[in-house]
């Protein structure tokens, strides 16, 4: 495994909360972490058909631009239920003309149960994939679960996505219900997050 020794770290993401997470964790190691909208970077087309290939997409994208060793992460919800879905599309699922809206991602996800005639417990797990790549094209992979299950109604408004439908395996609240920091403690992208501290070196 690479070992990353830079202070700087670029956080290829435009969303101003993962960016904060993601700084927040790397600070214990003195790096700062800035993100790809100081370099106004554009955001690449995922059009790979995993959490890997997209988050390769976006990592080398902005290593290549800036010179500079560059993380990113893919993620979403499966729903077994529903055959893994909605999976890399969690996304787009809450797509509309006018920006995102996972209130009608978190329904449809819902109603598709229901039509499928899927079983309860609506088994799911949240996915985390952070790749790490260098301007030279090498590249670590580091992926991170939460098991859990989908219930509704929606419960709660704290969290961002489909937190609200998602119980975390062993607890009574939802994403949606729980403190950030309870959240952050457990959730997939701290999974992934503990396995990725390997190459940071203090």
């Amino acid at each position: 495994m690479r070992q990353f020794s830079d202070k700087t770290l670029l956080v290829a993401t435009h969303n101003a909360g993962k960016l904060e997470e993601i700084a927040d964790l790397v600070s214990d190691f003195g790096i700062e972490a800035v993100g790809a909208a100081s370099f106004g970077l554009p955001e690449p087309e995922e059009t790979g058909k995993t959490f890997v290939e997209n988050a390769r997409i976006k990592a080398h994208a902005a290593a290549q631009a800036t010179g500079l060793p560059a993380l990113s992460d893919d993620s979403g919800i499966e729903i077994d239920g529903l055959g893994g879905e909605p999976g890399v599309h969690t996304a787009d699922w809450a797509e509309t003309p006018n920006g995102r809206d996972f209130v009608m991602a978190m329904t449809r996800s819902h109603n598709e149960l229901i039509e499928r005639g899927a079983k309860k417990p609506w088994t799911a797990r949240f996915c985390c994939t952070f790749v790490l790549a260098w301007p030279d094209g090498h590249d670590e992979v580091f992926a991170g679960k939460a098991e859990g299950e989908i219930t509704w109604p929606m419960r709660g408004d704290l969290g961002h996505g489909y937190d609200p439908i998602f119980l975390p395996e062993g607890y009574h609240q939802t994403f949606g219900e729980m403190d950030r920091w309870e959240k952050n403690r457990i959730s997939h992208r701290a999974d992934a997050f503990n396995k990725l501290k390997a190459v940071f070196t203090k």
